[in-house]
């Protein structure tokens, strides 16, 4: 008899110290968890394995900046497109608050009264397909520097402008099918 109780508070003291040591084990924070402690991910972002992840529309180490920041300003045009003359103006790109990485541009082509949506990823505006004033615009632009030294953004915008309510289907490209019909980007210089 005291060598079977013996052997039930052996095989008792065994299974507590396996189930503690489970329980110790589980409630231990992964790799991943302990490189994320001290970092603190801004606007929603959630941190794994040290680097925050960030949600559409912002970047940074951090998550820190909205992605569409740096094109935010007014900038001088300068463009030709295949049906229209060369022409300079000036247009301006703000915030688009209804959408974390969305912008309005006012008075893209020279023409467009109402501002034309685009969103922002990382370097890259995009303005999707829209109609405005009986015309459709469609393009994509990219973000730069001409040089680390330089402190005014340039975008080399790739867009047309397809003119649809004279029944005529008419089409001003700037270097959006240039390899098609030859026609070059629009530069825009940040003021």
């Amino acid at each position: 008899m005291k060598n079977r109780l013996g052997k039930i508070l052996f095989s008792f003291a065994g299974s507590l110290v396996v189930t503690l040591s489970l329980f110790y084990a589980s409630c231990q924070k992964p790799d991943s968890d302990t490189k994320c402690k001290a970092i603190v991910c801004a606007n929603g972002s959630s941190c794994r394995d040290g680097n925050c992840i960030c949600p559409t529309g912002y970047e940074g180490t951090r998550c820190e900046t909205k992605m569409a920041t740096k094109f935010i300003g007014s900038y001088n045009v300068q463009e030709t497109g295949t049906i229209s003359p060369y022409n300079e103006y000036q247009v301006a790109i703000t915030a688009d608050n209804s959408v974390a990485n969305g912008v309005l541009i006012k008075n893209l082509y020279n023409y467009f009264s109402v501002p034309v949506k685009g969103l922002v990823y990382h370097d890259t505006l995009v303005i999707y397909n829209q109609q405005y004033l009986g015309k459709v615009v469609v393009g994509q632009g990219n973000i730069y520097l001409d040089s680390p030294s330089d402190s005014h953004y340039r975008i080399s915008l790739r867009y047309e402008v397809v003119d649809s309510a004279s029944g005529n289907r008419i089409i001003d490209d700037f270097g959006y099918f240039e390899s098609i019909d030859h026609s070059k980007p629009s530069l825009w210089i940040k003021q």
